[in-house]
């Protein structure tokens, strides 16, 4: 494998990693503001559960604009390195 593939092997790994993460993450930011708002407003568990929904929505956004931007990218190395060859 030479050094362009390992390269591009890391960038890929590195992507989807990162989709893994922001969901995860964009779920877990929605579910903690939705029950500690259920807390303060004791409103349990409507807030938690309305929030854990705006977070994975959030997280679904998110990587829907992510891989938008990566094929994009892609698209456009594509296109580079038809015309350099």
């Amino acid at each position: 494998m030479g050094r362009k593939e390992r390269r591009e092997l890391y960038k890929s790994m590195g992507f989807l990693s990162s989709l893994g993460i922001n969901m995860v993450v964009s779920t877990l930011i929605g579910l903690a503001m939705g029950h500690y708002l259920d807390q303060w407003l004791g409103t349990r568990p409507w807030l938690t559960v309305i929030f854990l929904i705006f977070g994975i929505i959030a997280g679904f956004r998110n990587i829907f604009i992510l891989t938008n931007m990566e094929l994009k990218r892609q698209q456009e190395k594509n296109d580079s390195d038809h015309d350099n060859g």
